[in-house]
């Protein structure tokens, strides 16, 4: 278990190659190169300001995001990582991740990464179908995935191999063979994400005219009861919807969010969540990177919003975050948040159908329940 005083910091790096069609972060193609040490001189000004408001905290994990990190030369990573450990105290087992794309220029920068400080990657595989790969937008091909993969599983302790289902057109013979090959390949982490086509991306335009055909809700559940199936045999249990890990291996940063905790996040669109006193703060800073730089340049910081999260907020985005994971919620704290307990008839009833369970003070959605958690979470917060 994470402890309570758990701090993170997150790394927002805009940049990408080009789009891809499902993607809606906040991510930006330039057709120029990217001065990309006048950038990491601006997350350093940026870490400083939160240095600042976050007296006293110890970094427990950094995680570097994008958009594509890996098109960070690795001294920018180190200048980054440099700054963050000059402004707090560092847990002597921080966990720094670093995303990464499979393309060979990338992985060529792994020890460079490596030696900087970076300890953990998150290998963007996706998919292990040529095909497929192409019509995500993907710049690799399945071989190239796997040697990138294996590279990092040789340059670093801990690797994540991260994976897309339920694709146009996948059927479960197909995902079984990948998912197969890729716990074959898998170094304890696994992120298997079901493709969810989001408002303002291509994908989204493309299905609003009939043009992209996804799996039907039934099928996509088949698919995910396979990922469930296979990982659980390989001794990879979901500890998060989407996320799978041998014991210890999980992903303590991303924990932290699901846990309801404190971090800072640094750079064009990302968010933080802060306690100062008796509140709970939350920051969202500039989205369009050149705009967020000159912001920084001119008041130290990107930020455009720095708002108090109301009590009743901060109850349903812990309920939200926590029923996520295998462990659940504390039902004291949550309490302690919304200022009110859970109706005790509603978790009754949720249990009677099977789709969450308590054990003492904590509550968590069963395997049932975590296919339909946006309806047990909906009829919860009430």
């Amino acid at each position: 278990m994470i402890s309570s005083d758990a701090f993170g910091i997150y790394v927002h790096w805009p940049f990408c190659k080009a789009k891809c069609p499902y993607c809606d972060f906040n991510s930006h193609v330039r057709h120029q190169p990217v001065d990309a040490l006048s950038f990491a001189r601006a997350l350093a000004t940026e870490l400083r300001w939160f240095a600042d408001r976050t007296n006293g905290r110890t970094v427990t994990s950094i995680f570097f995001g994008g958009g594509t990190p890996s098109l960070m030369p690795p001294e920018a990573v180190g200048h980054v990582l440099d700054s963050i450990g000059s402004l707090w105290s560092i847990s002597p087992d921080v966990e720094t991740t670093l995303e990464a794309n499979p393309t060979s220029i990338e992985a060529e920068n792994f020890r460079g990464y490596r030696a900087a400080g970076v300890n953990r990657v998150s290998v963007g595989v996706q998919a292990l179908n040529d095909a497929d790969l192409k019509a995500l937008g993907r710049q690799h091909s399945a071989e190239e995935a796997l040697a990138a993969f294996r590279l990092a599983a040789k340059t670093f302790p801990r690797v994540s191999f991260d994976m897309i289902y339920a694709r146009p057109g996948q059927t479960l013979a197909q995902w079984r063979d990948e998912l197969t090959v890729a716990l074959g390949e898998q170094q304890g982490h696994m992120s298997l994400y079901q493709l969810t086509i989001e408002p303002g991306t291509a994908y989204f335009d493309l299905h609003e005219r009939g043009s992209l055909v996804t799996p039907t809700d039934d099928r996509a559940a088949d698919l995910y009861d396979l990922t469930q199936e296979l990982t659980e045999k390989a001794g990879l249990p979901a500890y998060e919807i989407s996320n799978h890990a041998a014991p210890g291996q999980e992903s303590r940063h991303n924990l932290l969010y699901w846990r309801y905790g404190e971090y800072a996040g640094v750079g064009p669109g990302a968010h933080s969540r802060l306690a100062e006193d008796e509140n709970r703060k939350a920051l969202v800073a500039e989205k369009h990177p050149e705009t967020w730089r000159e912001l920084v340049a001119a008041q130290g910081h990107g930020l455009v919003s720095d708002t108090v999260v109301p009590p009743a907020d901060q109850a349903s985005e812990y309920l939200l975050m926590g029923l996520r994971i295998a462990e659940g919620i504390d039902l004291d704290r949550y309490a302690a948040l919304a200022g009110r307990e859970i109706d005790s008839s509603k978790i009754a009833g949720m249990k009677s159908m099977g789709l969450i369970r308590r054990v003492g003070p904590r509550l968590m959605a069963t395997a049932d329940g975590r296919k339909l958690l946006n309806a047990v979470i909906a009829e919860l917060a009430v």
